[in-house]
């Protein structure tokens, strides 16, 4: 049985107090916090265990790469992956798709070739793209969302051109709340011959993720949201697209041999991951997944669903409340708007002095912010430890901000 009070018991800040006021963090879409598991064992990791991974003989060495490279299967676990050797470390989705647009993409995209992008990406799946629109003469396709926030799959797959040689794609916007059915995209592109990368930062923390069915050729997600350090993540990279890929940064661990004359490349998934790694981050996001799965994802998302309904049905009844993205099976995600209010900063401060942790600003999607004809929204993001308690106090705390600004 899901029990949220025993969940809330094991992250240790959310018994602390912001501002006199107990804590009610939902900028979760930002960052998750760490469950005592999670911090307990990177203090082991580094108190007791702690050694470079890959390069040394001794006890250390051999028990910090032992826990280091656990961690492949348990994301191949996680994701449903065939294989682990599919999973390439890295420091978080970003890192993952600046991989594929240096290590895949460059080499293989011309002046012409386009990319097709959702108008609710963030940056993170934008600006890697930009660099070979400004750099090589790739052009970007847009594609919008409906006035509910959906996107239409087929939208997207009527994009495709001979040209299109790539679509990169949310899995669930982290402003909108909105799941995407990456899966239909992703049969239809595979039909035409293109390729498609998955950000998963935000769908592989709210709901079961199966690569597998999905197919996508990438799919990127990030450690700290899963509940464990920032500074953590990987991208699932089919074994055939790999084969396609090229070093993206060279170092130490990525190859074989090392001469004047050349280099000889590791196997992958090694080849692409250069120089000392983000060991204990990496062990910390593994115990983080150990910990949704022990919860149960299906049990995580139905929970998250509940709350998401109730705060569906508390925000209806506050018709100076205008939110940001209404598909019925959204995540657990609420940007919004206010009437009277100068600006989300305003809006998020007061709350703030009421304990309650949200997000203000563009939250990395100008082009969706541009889209929406907003400077800025609010944002309040769920998680596996949050309760209706909690939303209750969020309610409260924004009827505090409408009277104020009235």
């Amino acid at each position: 049985m899901y029990d949220v009070s025993k969940i809330r018991a094991d992250f240790p800040i959310l018994s602390r107090k912001v501002n006199g006021k107990p804590l009610v963090y939902l900028d979760n879409g930002a960052s998750a916090q760490k469950p005592q598991v999670v911090i307990d064992a990177i203090t082991r990791a580094y108190a007791d265990e702690y050694a470079n991974v890959h390069r040394g003989l001794h006890f250390l060495s051999n028990l910090a790469t032992d826990n280091y490279e656990a961690v492949r299967g348990k994301v191949a676990t996680f994701l449903n992956a065939k294989s682990e050797d599919e999973i390439i470390f890295n420091s978080g989705t970003t890192e993952g798709i600046n991989m594929v647009a240096y290590g895949w993409a460059m080499p293989r995209m011309q002046a012409g070739d386009e990319i097709i992008l959702s108008v609710m990406e963030h940056h993170a799946n934008i600006v890697p793209w930009h660099f070979l629109r400004e750099r090589q003469g790739v052009v970007l396709k847009w594609v919008d969302v409906d006035a509910t926030g959906a996107l239409d799959p087929q939208a997207v797959l009527d994009a495709i051109t001979p040209r299109t040689k790539l679509i990169a794609v949310t899995h669930m916007s982290n402003v909108l709340g909105t799941k995407v059915d990456v899966k239909t995209i992703c049969a239809g592109a595979h039909a035409k011959g293109v390729a498609v990368l998955v950000d998963g930062s935000q769908a592989a923390v709210h709901m079961p993720v199966d690569v597998q069915d999905i197919d996508a050729d990438f799919y990127a997600i990030t450690g700290h949201k899963l509940y464990g350090p920032s500074g953590s993540g990987a991208i699932h990279v089919k074994s055939e697209r790999m084969a396609e890929m090229r070093p993206f940064i060279g170092g130490g661990d990525m190859i074989r041999e090392v001469s004047k004359d050349g280099v000889v490349y590791n196997d992958a998934p090694m080849m692409f991951e250069a120089g000392t790694p983000g060991i204990v981050q990496m062990i910390g996001m593994g115990v983080g997944i150990d910990y949704m799965m022990g919860h149960g994802l299906d049990a995580i998302a139905a929970h998250e669903d509940s709350l998401r309904d109730y705060a569906v049905a508390k925000l209806n009844g506050l018709n100076w409340i205008q939110v940001q993205g209404i598909t019925p099976d959204k995540g657990a995600i609420f940007s919004f708007t206010m009437d009277g209010a100068g600006h989300a900063h305003d809006i998020s401060t007061i709350l703030d002095k009421k304990g309650v942790a949200v997000r203000a600003g563009q939250h990395c999607t100008g082009p969706l912010m541009e889209h929406l004809g907003l400077n800025a929204t609010c944002r309040a993001s769920f998680a596996m430890y949050n309760t209706t308690d909690e939303i209750d106090v969020w309610i409260e705390a924004l009827e505090l901000a409408h009277d104020l600004f009235a």
